[in-house]
């Protein structure tokens, strides 16, 4: 199975910016393994402000909220959280 590829939104990218260098890269090399694997299970999923089903998943000490764009092999990542 061909990889997806990572799209990120504006505030993810402000999102990162905020975090260490060291954390900053371990959510990058995440988000790296989320998009050679983009048919993983998520641990829940919730509705945008558009009515599309947001996935979202617990890997480490993030939670990364993502669609699928499936005609683009995209994973837009469109939330990212340190999980408390």
């Amino acid at each position: 199975m061909a990889s997806y590829r990572p799209v990120f939104d504006a505030s993810v990218v402000d999102a990162l910016g905020q975090l260490s260098k060291q954390k900053e890269r371990k959510a990058l090399a995440l988000v790296r393994e989320l998009a050679l694997h983009p048919f993983l299970r998520s641990d829940y999923s919730l509705p945008d402000e558009s009515g599309r089903s947001v996935d979202y998943l617990l890997v480490e000490e993030f939670v990364f909220g993502y669609w699928l764009d499936h005609i683009a092999r995209e994973v837009r990542i469109v939330e990212i959280e340190l999980a408390l």
